[in-house]
């Protein structure tokens, strides 16, 4: 078994046809056909199912195909951080993060690394949950990833910082003059609710947060995004709740940003399977020197840590 044949086992699965798989290959199809012969001889079994109209897997192709995933992707990674030991100046690196944070967090990030480091290709995935950020990482789909503390610990956490968690209102609001605001005062609001929204002790937080303040959150609207939630608070569909980089920095010109009365934060790290060297290693200097969110030394008094992802 060979590295080069499951790669063109991933090729006939993702093309669903040995034809298209051996142009994307650029190899003639009886020697694509005789590499997967010989992969199938060495696992001892049939892999792909021959149709007329394409091919598809067996069961022992199903069982085969996340572990020859993570073999070709780790392949990459370990090319890519081999290269970047050579002083982070060439190649390409892979960041995975929630997409709040791309939208909000990261964009000045991005753009000193562009800067100071032009001849290294970003290679930016984006995911809704921390579920599904921490599975890439274990995949190898990225070279390290952003985000709250993984549940998992993949390897190596490097703390970065924290995120703070706002309020976001319309402008002709109540409270729209006011700067903080107690969740009781909110108890009578509709809300807009996110896939992405964290879970804290077993509930989303923002059932725990305000059981905690004595009521039950009556949603209005579930988004799949942050930002198209914070959109429609600022458009008075609800209250929702929003990372403050995410609401400053990118979409909440046209809204208020309150604060609670007692402050919701959460920490940042930066995680991989492998401790980051080279480009990884760099990435993550400049991460942790210029994360936009002010206070950024390690969580409050006042943090309220969501503990693990929605699902």
């Amino acid at each position: 078994m060979s590295l080069r044949q499951m790669e063109y086992f991933l090729t006939v699965v993702q093309e669903a046809s040995f034809t298209r798989a051996a142009d994307a290959l650029h190899v003639t199809q009886p020697a694509l056909s005789h590499q997967i012969k010989a992969l199938e001889k060495s696992v001892g079994g049939a892999l792909l199912e021959r149709m007329s109209r394409g091919v598809r897997l067996t069961p022992m192709g199903r069982a085969f195909l996340p572990h020859a995933e993570l073999a070709v992707r780790s392949a990459a990674q370990a090319r890519r951080a081999a290269r970047a030991t050579a002083g982070a100046e060439g190649g390409e690196l892979h960041v995975a993060t929630l997409h709040s944070l791309a939208v909000g967090g990261l964009p000045d990030v991005f753009a000193r690394w562009s800067a100071a480091h032009p001849r290294v290709l970003l290679l930016l995935h984006e995911y809704a949950t921390a579920d599904a950020l921490e599975e890439a990482v274990h995949r190898g789909t990225a070279d390290l990833a952003v985000g709250p503390e993984p549940a998992g610990r993949p390897g190596t956490v490097i703390p970065v910082g924290e995120e703070e968690i706002v309020l976001v209102v319309p402008f002709d609001d109540r409270f729209a003059g006011r700067t903080t605001v107690t969740l009781p005062e909110l108890a009578d609001r509709p809300w807009i609710r996110c896939a992405m929204e964290p879970v804290v002790h077993g509930e989303r937080f923002l059932d725990w947060a305000c059981g905690q303040a004595g009521f039950r959150p009556r949603t209005a609207l579930w988004t799949e995004h942050t930002s198209t939630a914070v959109r429609m608070a600022a458009a008075g569909v609800g209250v929702c709740t929003a990372p403050a980089h995410l609401v400053r920095g990118a979409v909440g010109e046209d809204c208020v940003v309150l604060t609670p009365e007692r402050a919701w934060k959460r920490p940042v790290t930066v995680y991989a399977r492998v401790p980051p060297t080279g480009a990884a290693a760099a990435f993550v200097d400049l991460l942790r020197a210029t994360w936009p969110v002010p206070g950024a030394t390690g969580p409050s008094e006042d943090c309220v840590a969501p503990v693990a992802p929605a699902r």
